[in-house]
């Protein structure tokens, strides 16, 4: 009887989240065994229901190996960019992070998992209203969403612990390096738009900035007002 029950709970279980297996399968392959092994950015990629953070059409690709057109000209990065992204930023619990290019908000879904607080900012304005409804739909009650001009950060909420830029800029935004608390880490692709790009990590140590290039990538670009 127990083992009948057992069976019912979980069969219950998978019909209310149809896509975990899939998404289990995409951190094990795509993540995992490409040798990302920080435990909380591992854990984060297997709650959030990325599903939920594509259009309808794309729900059936949602955890295929690739970046996904989300309109207005823009995608919701590779699961595995997501995932090393943040785990270069070392996300912590009590940190206070900044995102630059919300998109579809699971990249910042993702990091409200671990952190205290997600501050983001999207210039689309289309996609930074679904972006918003779609993280409060899913829960998120410590992710603030701003549409507006990444390149001048968020002044009224700095410093941040980490700030991490999902679309590639030609230089690096004077005023994100200013908003990087001491300790700070900062990633973000630079290059220009259609070229391969650099993603590159800023550490702020002892008020000097240290660059360290990652290697290449590939982006959308970083658009302003």
């Amino acid at each position: 009887m127990k083992h009948i029950y057992f069976i019912m709970i979980l069969f219950a279980y998978f019909q209310t989240d149809p896509y975990r297996t899939e998404r289990l399968n995409m951190v094990k392959s795509q993540i995992e065994n490409r040798g990302i092994k920080n435990p909380l950015v591992l854990e984060a990629m297997r709650k959030v229901p990325r599903h939920l953070f594509v259009p309808e059409y794309q729900k059936s690709n949602a955890y295929e190996d690739r970046p996904l057109s989300i309109g207005d000209g823009q995608t919701i990065s590779q699961p595995y960019i997501v995932a090393h992204m943040t785990a270069i930023i070392n996300p912590l619990k009590g940190m206070k992070v900044l995102e630059i290019g919300t998109g579809s908000g699971y990249q910042a879904a993702v990091l409200a998992e671990i952190v205290d607080q997600v501050f983001t900012i999207e210039i689309v304005e289309n996609l930074g209203k679904r972006a918003k409804a779609d993280l409060e739909k899913s829960g998120y009650k410590n992710v603030f969403v701003k549409i507006g001009d990444g390149y001048q950060g968020w002044p009224s909420e700095a410093p941040f612990d980490a700030i991490l830029v999902t679309a590639a800029a030609e230089n690096i935004p004077q005023p994100l390096i200013d908003q990087l608390k001491e300790g700070g880490r900062m990633v973000i692709p630079v290059g220009k738009q259609g070229e391969v790009q650099d993603l590159i990590l800023i550490e702020k140590i002892k008020g000097k900035i240290r660059t360290t290039n990652l290697g290449a990538v590939r982006f959308v670009p970083f658009t302003r007002n």
